[in-house]
């Protein structure tokens, strides 16, 4: 099973109201080498305002955005790709990283190739460190910049850490 792992920017709270602005996804393997990135152009004439400032975007360049059937087919075929079997979605916030990209799948491609689960990233460390209050973010070593390969890099970069430093039995 090969693990992606992903993060998304968006202009809401929910997917259909409001728009995924653009999301990352690295294939979680030693060197984070494979990665996508789209950017899609909103689908919605709903925004907020400070939703959107975290992507750092202006509503005025997400205007000029990728079609989002576009992006999400280019990413159901970098999926292909880069995974020998199928994929496994994993993200720092499944929650919110999952809904957004499960909807998107669906409704601009028919199809959601990661299928009906996802992982969380929290979740799996809190379970290895016996701790609901610890955080794996200290071992992240890319930055959180809120673009999202990046924060996706660094996300695989903790689960990396987790397989080497704990034994964590992951397929790469």
């Amino acid at each position: 099973m090969a693990y992606i792992m992903v993060d998304i920017e968006s202009d809401g709270p929910i997917p259909g109201d409001y728009s995924m602005i653009s999301f990352g996804a690295v294939l979680v393997q030693d060197g984070l080498k494979e990665t996508f990135y789209g950017q899609l152009k909103p689908i919605s004439e709903n925004y907020i305002p400070e939703a959107l400032a975290v992507s750092g975007h202006t509503r005025e360049e997400t205007l000029n955005f990728d079609d989002p059937a576009k992006v999400m087919n280019d990413f159901a075929a970098w999926l292909k790709r880069v995974c020998h079997d199928k994929p496994h979605f994993i993200s720092d916030n499944n929650g919110f990283d999952w809904m957004f990209i499960c909807w998107y799948f669906h409704h601009f491609t028919g199809d959601n190739p990661f299928g009906f689960s996802s992982q969380n990233l929290g979740s799996l460390y809190k379970g290895i460190v016996k701790d609901m209050f610890q955080n794996f973010k200290h071992l992240r070593q890319t930055s959180h910049t809120h673009h999202p390969v990046d924060d996706a890099k660094g996300n695989a970069e903790a689960l990396l850490t987790l397989k080497h430093e704990y034994g964590l039995k992951i397929k790469l």
